[in-house]
Formats: C-alpha cells, sequence, structure tokens
C-alpha cells in the first residue's frame, strides 16, 4: 500500500507555493495540511504561537494511544533574497528528474510524502497510530518544536517513534551535536581614557568572560564520551563577534558578545552555563558593581536546540532500518529538531529524501527518485502499523 510520485508532486507544487520563508506566517501551509488530513478523518490539533501567525500542526490518524509513530517536519524556509535562482522559488519547476524551488528538499518533499501517504494510512486498519507533526521556525532556532514538545507532554498519549524527513538521501541518521546561541551584553560606565580606574570597562569585562569560555573550551576536549564518533569527537565552543567602545580614549559603556557551543551531550551544556553563570555572579559582576552599581552583564538565549545522541537500543533505528533495507547508521554536521522529541522520550532518528548539499542554495532541488524512495519507506510503514 504506497502512493505514488504522481500522488506527491502536485502536493509539493502546492507547498513550494506557499513562500513560508521563516520571517513571515506558516498559517497558508498548516491550514492546507490541516484541510487535507481533516478529511481523511484525522484528529487534527494547530496550535498557534503568540503572535498568531505561526503555527505547528499535530494530527493523529488511527487510535489515539500510546506508542504511535510520527512524521516530522518543518514547514518553514530560509530566504531567496540575494540569490541567483533559474526560475521562481516558489513556483516547483520539473526538469532532468529533479524538482526545483525553495524548500524541495529543505524539507517539502518528505512533507509532501506523508501528506500523499495519509489516504492510504486511513483506509488501513491501524493498530498503532500515526501522527503528522509539522513545526514552524525551524530555520532560526527550532522555536516551533520546542513550543510543541510542551503540547505534546500534556497528551494523553505519548507516541514512541519518531522520523525527522531532513533530507539525507534517505540515510538514517542516528546523531548529531546540539546548537545553543547566545548574545552577551555588559553594561559598564563611561569615563575618560585618562583614567580607567573610575570607569566600568564593558569591553574588558567582555574579553574577561571570553577567556573563561576558552578555559571550558580546553576543559570540553576533557569530557569525550567514550566512542564518540563525532568530528571532532568533544563538544565545542566558539566566539563569533566581539563589538564595543566608541573611541580610543573612552572607557566603553557597552559591548556585546555573540558565541555559540555544540554540544556532543545535553551534559556538557549544562556544564559550561553553569560553569559561566557562576564567573558573572562571583566574579564579574561584584569587580564591575563595585565601581558602578549599575553595571549588568545579561545573556540573552538565541538557540538552543538539543543534540540528538545516538542510543545503544534503538526502535526508531530498528524500525527504519528495517524500512529501508539499510545495516547501519551515520551521524552528521547539522541540526534538527530531532533531539526535542529525543528529550521527551520518543525514540527518534533523521531519515529523508533529497541531499542537504542542495538545502539553502539557489536552484535548491530534490531529485524525483529520492521522492520515489521516501513513498516506499513511508509505504512500508503500514504494516508496522498495522502490527
Amino acid at each position: 500500500m504506497q502512493a505514488s510520485r504522481e500522488d506527491t508532486l502536485p502536493i509539493l507544487k502546492d507547498l513550494i507555493g506557499f513562500a513560508t520563508v521563516s520571517a513571515d506566517s506558516n498559517l497558508a501551509l498548516i491550514d492546507y495540511a490541516a484541510h487535507r488530513l481533516r478529511d481523511l478523518g484525522a484528529e487534527v490539533k494547530v496550535y498557534r504561537d503568540g503572535s498568531g501567525a505561526k503555527a505547528n500542526l499535530f494530527a493523529t490518524i488511527g487510535p489515539e494511544t500510546d506508542g504511535g509513530i510520527v512524521l516530522s517536519g518543518h514547514s518553514d524556509v530560509v530566504p531567496v533574497e540575494d540569490q541567483d535562482w533559474s526560475s521562481d522559488p516558489f513556483e516547483m519547476r520539473i526538469a532532468d528528474g529533479k524538482a526545483y524551488g525553495r524548500g524541495t528538499c529543505d524539507m517539502k518533499g518528505f512533507i509532501a510524502a506523508a501528506l500523499a501517504m495519509a489516504p492510504h494510512y486511513a483506509k488501513a486498519d491501524l493498530k498503532r497510530p500515526v501522527h503528522f507533526a509539522f513545526t514552524y521556525d525551524e530555520e532560526v532556532g527550532c522555536l516551533g518544536a520546542q513550543a510543541l514538545m510542551h503540547d505534546l507532554a500534556l497528551l494523553p498519549f505519548k507516541p514512541a517513534v519518531c522520523i525527522i524527513g531532513e533530507p539525507t538521501e534517505m540515510r538514517i541518521i542516528e546523531g548529531h551535536k546540539g546548537c545553543c546561541e547566545y548574545t552577551v551584553t555588559f553594561t559598564g560606565m563611561e569615563g575618560h581614557g585618562s583614567q580607567p580606574d573610575l570607569g566600568v570597562n564593558a569591553v574588558e569585562y567582555a574579553v574577561r568572560y571570553v577567556a573563561r569560555l576558552m578555559e571550558l573550551r580546553e576543559t570540553l576536549k576533557t569530557r569525550v564520551p567514550e566512542g564518540s564518533r563525532f568530528d571532532p569527537p568533544w563538544s565545542t565552543l566558539q566566539v563569533g563577534r566581539l563589538a564595543g567602545g566608541v573611541a580610543h580614549n573612552v572607557i566603553p559603556g557597552h559591548a556585546t558578545l555573540d558565541w555559540e557551543m555544540r554540544p556532543v551531550v545535553n551534559a556538557d551544556a549544562d556544564f559550561v552555563k553553569r560553569e559561566i553563570a557562576a564567573y558573572v555572579k562571583d566574579e564579574l559582576l561584584p569587580a564591575m558593581r563595585a565601581v558602578s552599581k549599575d553595571a549588568e552583564i545579561v545573556t540573552e538565549i538565541i538557540g538552543e536546540v538539543d543534540g540528538l545522541e545516538p542510543v545503544p537500543e534503538s526502535e526508531a533505528l530498528r524500525i527504519v532500518a528495517e524500512l529501508t533495507g539499510a545495516n547501519g547508521a551515520d551521524l552528521v554536521a547539522f541540526g534538527t529538531e530531532a533531539g526535542l522529541f529525543q528529550r521527551l522520550g520518543i525514540s527518534t532518528v533523521v531519515c529523508g529524501p533529497g541531499s542537504i548539499e542542495q538545502a539553502h542554495k539557489p536552484d535548491e532541488f530534490i531529485a524525483l527518485d529520492q521522492i520515489d524512495q521516501c513513498l516506499t519507506m513511508l509505504g512500508r510503514l503500514t504494516s508496522k502499523l498495522q502490527a
């Protein structure tokens, strides 16, 4: 029981036509998917964000019980400005065995395949539910998926397995590092450069903060999990930008620091955050406020996305290996929403059509035979849902 390429491409064409750039609304796409699934008798829940302009979708075909399998994809795409496209990026074009358009591989191809399979799931006698999870704002910090996890935790049933359909050329991915991004603002007190002790030099305190980060970076190299297959095998940390000051002879009153870390395990992220917070509280702020009571250090979380940690026993890996015929799983450098599902206790892998090499580029495309392979996997999933 399987959908065809001919079933899928019209859906993909419709999805590409929704210009769901992260800065804009995704509601038209979510409404489209919700309508298709409701027509099949699915139980559909749409969760809007605080602005009302974005929404996640979570839908269920089959019994509302524990043990379901989630097919998950993000609805947003990256911008097309300043990219040299050969055709309208939001109008799908077929040529040379490929479908071109923004989001074809990242990751509307998988969403289209899942929606094309939905009528077949609806006709089957499912003992195990299949869920559809379509999120917003993955490209800007997995914001939609983080919100969705709170909603899923409140459901009366718990899915057991999740397949994230990011473009992996249908290879099974069992792990990737997390990604945590921060902006730290230092507020000191300006003064004349000839009397540095009478001011609070925000840049100098930012430099001290960076020096502590560099110490922690070296410590992370000693915390490598046994058997880590990542490259490099340890959690990484790096400073992306430090800005502050107005002139040579003015004590800077403000500085801004951007930094990130990519943890192999969530415990490393917790370790770094705990250590740097203690350094700010116990050393930097007391020294700054000894001169100015208004001195401050404020950390803004730009994004905290859990990594996907490889685990010895993975139901998701076992099931998807049986569906695809794969005899192993890989790791990737790019991040996904998979770690968020894993942290919720759902066994998760990443496996989807298309190549990450085409994502975010002009003339993004997905090979049509990749769609065929994805449909084969999703078709074989029916028997798992019926068992």
